[in-house]
């Protein structure tokens, strides 16, 4: 059975939406997690992965905007690979407006704003400043959405932001008040922080795509995929990465959780 979809803007992805962070290098884990994912996850190996995802039915990936990712998609687009790309801005390249473009010139189908820069502009008051970057996306003809870990964002953005989508964080594990920066370190997954956000994802106006649900490996896949299963809308879409060095059917596995969590609350996974 196919996975379903939902529309984020003009764009319809699977429900499912494959992850990027553990081909990036971020286990968020520690530092020799991160180190072991960059090993594992050669250019042959994203690539099968996105053969298996196609496979499996999910139609899209979330991966970032940085010369790494590109350079990767490019390869598997060359060799018929038809999976679309929502690109992540990225910190480290600058501006949310860099990372923008580099999505809106390198073929990705959708694009939104990085959780650490829209937490970081948060805290330091400036969140107003990412509409234009909206509208530059937007203008291009692509969706553009933007994620946070932070109720708070969200509630800021009901009132004064213009997007397409939202990408909420079912746990704010570290802050980011000092950098937009991911910078490894301990980081703690705290419940409560889910059942806030959980609670919360219900009163938006937009679609979103639910992510960190696995809290970087320490919850349980059935009883995370439950819990999404009950707190998704018919519109919402939840992001999941995976490491196969471990768990290699890992994401056959999440595509049948998925499924079956959404059937038994009454909807079509």
């Amino acid at each position: 059975m196919a996975i379903a979809k939902v529309k984020l803007g003009n764009l319809e992805v699977s429900r499912l939406i494959l992850g990027g962070n553990p081909q990036s290098g971020f286990s968020h884990v520690d530092g020799a997690g991160d180190n072991e994912m960059r090993h594992y996850y050669t250019t042959e190996r994203c690539k099968a992965l996105y053969r298996e995802a196609e496979q499996l039915g999910v139609t899209a990936h979330i991966g970032r905007a940085d010369h790494h990712i590109i350079r990767v998609l490019m390869e598997y687009w060359d060799e018929g690979g038809k999976i679309q790309w929502i690109a992540q801005t990225c910190p480290e390249l600058g501006s949310p407006e860099r990372g923008a473009q580099n999505g809106l010139r390198y073929g990705a189908k959708a694009v939104f704003i990085h959780g650490g820069q829209t937490d970081h502009m948060h805290s330091q008051g400036q969140l107003k400043e990412i509409q234009p970057v909206i509208n530059m996306v937007r203008d291009a003809g692509l969706p553009c959405g933007m994620a946070g870990h932070k109720t708070e964002i969200f509630a800021y953005a009901e009132e004064h932001i213009d997007c397409d989508f939202y990408m909420c964080s079912y746990y704010n594990p570290i802050w980011r008040d000092k950098s937009a920066e991911h910078v490894t370190q301990e980081e703690y997954f705290d419940p409560e922080h889910r059942e806030k956000m959980t609670a919360f994802i219900k009163q938006l106006s937009r679609p979103v795509i639910h992510y960190k649900v696995m809290a970087g490996g320490r919850n349980d896949p059935k009883e995370a995929f439950a819990r999404v299963a009950r707190t998704m809308r018919p519109t919402d879409a939840v992001c999941v990465g995976v490491f196969q060095k471990h768990r290699p059917k890992e994401l056959a596995e999440d595509v049948r959780l998925l499924k079956e969590s959404l059937a038994a609350v009454g909807q079509q996974g």
